[in-house]
């Protein structure tokens, strides 16, 4: 491991049972569960995890953006919507790609992008 490395990122979660179902269905990570208020995943790109709690991340109040990189930006958009995500911000332009930002069952917004 090296030094001075991002290592792992916690948000916060209402609902932990359909957070992890929404980013399982949409993304395929995976889980563990650390009790019934934590739950890890990995297969991210990142290590990280969920704990319980009645907050949420969104970038317009100060949050960290959490960015997930697509090679197909429709799709992953459509199973974003399918999977009960809400669409924030429609797919825009950008120097270097196109992204755009939902919102996940919890209610923390995270971002989806890509370079075509």
């Amino acid at each position: 491991m090296s030094h001075h490395h991002i290592n792992y990122i916690e948000l916060a979660a209402r609902d932990l049972v359909a957070t992890e179902a929404f980013f399982t269905q949409v993304f395929n990570w995976q889980f563990t569960h650390y009790g019934p208020d934590y739950s890890a995943f990995s297969d991210a790109g990142l290590a990280g995890g969920f704990y319980k709690a009645d907050l949420h991340a969104q970038a317009s109040k100060g949050s960290a953006l959490v960015v997930i990189y697509s090679t197909h930006l429709e799709k992953t958009q459509a199973a974003v919507e399918q999977a009960g995500g809400k669409i924030s911000t429609a797919i825009f332009d950008f120097p270097g790609g196109r992204r755009f930002h939902f919102i996940e069952p919890s209610g923390n917004e995270l971002a989806v992008w890509s370079q075509q």
